[in-house]
């Protein structure tokens, strides 16, 4: 696909009322893409309505789980591109519940991936990855040959559903990439509770002048993206030619937890923080410091950050200051 192919294109985003689909929608919607939305609406897991607010006029909304085989058959049919991400980020709960976590990121992938090799086989499919796929890095920054050695269920899981894709790649020919995502934040992302990403829940914790616990001495290193360079990047890859076929890495800049936290202070005028020890749940799985290799996005698609750090906080700091009702 060529630059601005996706206009008057039929694009289906699972997942679409939640942290990254509504931004990704409001984005497509606004280059002239004819976007429709599946989503299940499932409790705690980001959806939100008030999400499309802007364009919830101009877009498709279809209120359904990905699991519903007869529905997927039908929903997919006519779509020239699907940005895949719906499922669930959570570690710890894909630990207390693991066949919750199973069927949504494994099986719930494949009702869709046979719904298109029936229905749609030359629909282009953009998978949402993850970089817990890699588990504890061997070695910094992690570029896509390193191993995957997932740490919780959730990490598996999602290395399935991306497995899943390239199996029908391989096999039946459908047009598929992967963006392995980093700890992405910024406005739309629920924060009620932080069990899918912890940036956007310190900064409600701090909007809300409470104290943010921070692990250990806070030093952990993550490996940050702000949402509209996420949404940037999905676009690209289902634009280019080039990337059919490819698992790519999404980074930023490297940031330790405790930094973000005093970034965040520093633009609300007040906050508070502490160290404490890890608990014995999160100890277990902690993934220790993350720094991703983006050379070969950057490379074949021209891909980087553009928003620091400052930049977003400030820019998501804002939006929940508007809107704070419709997410706390």
């Amino acid at each position: 696909m060529a630059k601005n192919s996706l206009f008057k294109k039929n694009v289906l985003i699972t997942g679409g009322l939640g942290f990254i689909g509504s931004n990704l929608a409001i984005k497509l919607v606004e280059s002239g893409a004819k976007v429709t939305i599946l989503d299940a609406l499932l409790p705690d897991y980001g959806g939100n309505k008030f999400n499309i607010f802007p364009i919830r006029h101009k877009v498709k909304v279809k209120i359904a789980d990905m699991r519903n085989q007869v529905i997927m058959d039908r929903i997919v049919r006519k779509q020239h591109v699907i940005f895949n991400l719906a499922g669930t980020l959570s570690h710890i709960d894909s630990m207390l519940n693991p066949f919750v976590d199973l069927d949504i990121n494994c099986r719930a992938q494949l009702c869709l991936l046979e719904a298109c090799r029936k229905y749609n086989p030359r629909v282009r499919i953009i998978f949402a990855g993850t970089r817990n796929q890699y588990g504890r890095a061997l070695y910094l920054p992690v570029d896509e040959k390193h191993i995957e050695d997932p740490t919780d269920i959730n990490g598996i899981n999602s290395t399935a559903g991306e497995k899943y894709h390239f199996l029908y790649h391989r096999i039946y020919g459908l047009e598929v990439v992967s963006l392995r995502m980093t700890n992405t934040f910024g406005l739309r992302h629920q924060m009620k509770h932080p069990k899918q990403g912890v940036l956007n829940w310190f900064i409600r914790l701090l909007m809300d002048n409470k104290t943010v616990e921070l692990f250990g001495d806070g030093s952990q290193i993550r490996d940050i993206n702000y949402i509209d360079d996420v949404v940037d990047a999905l676009i690209l890859a289902a634009q280019s030619k080039r990337a059919n076929g490819n698992v790519y890495n999404l980074g930023g800049i490297p940031i330790t937890l405790l930094d973000f936290v005093k970034i965040t202070i520093s633009h609300l005028g007040y906050g508070k923080f502490k160290m404490i020890k890890f608990p014995k749940e999160r100890k277990s799985i902690e993934i220790g410091n993350y720094v991703a290799d983006i050379g070969k996005i950057k490379n074949d698609l021209g891909w980087s950050p553009k928003v620091s750090p400052d930049e977003g906080i400030e820019r998501t700091l804002e939006y929940y200051k508007k809107y704070r009702k419709h997410y706390f």
